[in-house]
């Protein structure tokens, strides 16, 4: 995918609202700040406390390579479990 096709898809979905079934939704589609990239959000994820394994598969960030799913790049240093609070998400 290139910066034009994302552009390209972010200008189609930006305020789409025709949805398939009835909604008031409106879609809002925006670049990432302050991570833009490949590159930048695997350097913001790989030692983050969302990759402790305490933490299920389903709240992680992922990876995919032609529509199949990568492993994520492994951290470079020890994770820290999540913080207080997180309970409800390791359920």
């Amino acid at each position: 995918v290139s910066p034009e096709d994302a552009e390209r898809l972010r200008i189609f979905f930006h305020g789409f609202s025709k949805w398939a079934l009835p909604s008031s939704k409106v879609c809002s589609a925006a670049w990432s700040h302050p991570h833009q990239g490949y590159e930048a959000h695997v350097q913001r994820y790989r030692n983050s406390p969302l990759m402790h394994e305490a933490v299920p598969d389903a709240y992680r960030p992922i990876l995919f390579t032609d529509g199949v799913r990568v492993p994520f790049p492994p951290p470079t240093k020890k994770i820290k479990p999540p913080r207080q609070g997180t309970e409800r998400m390791l359920v």
